[in-house]
């Protein structure tokens, strides 16, 4: 009962400032990404699970094809936005002033 009795309009004021929204790699570069690195490792586990070395660098093969393949489509747009207007949007600059 005591907790209702409290002024919570207060309560905003010891928050810290809230970061600008992302999507955290939701992105068709990040799932490219990573389906393509995971076939590459699930290729080379089982290259390593039936002694099969060639096979083992063929998979370490498809994972850095993934890297670069993740890379390029970032490139092309289809990453998460860097930068400072990704980075800084509703955050410090503003808030300083007051």
């Amino acid at each position: 009962m005591a907790d209702e009795s409290l002024d919570r309009t207060t309560e905003k004021v010891h928050l810290p400032v809230a970061s600008p929204p992302r999507n955290h790699g939701h992105t068709l570069a990040a799932w490219v990404t990573v389906i393509v690195v995971m076939s590459g490792s699930l290729v080379a586990a089982l290259a390593v699970l039936f002694a099969i070395p060639w096979l083992f660098w063929v998979g370490m093969a498809v994972v850095v094809v993934g890297g670069v393949v993740g890379y390029v489509l970032k490139m092309l747009g289809f990453g998460q936005p860097t930068g400072t207007t990704a980075r800084g949007r509703g955050h410090g600059a503003d808030r300083a002033a007051h």
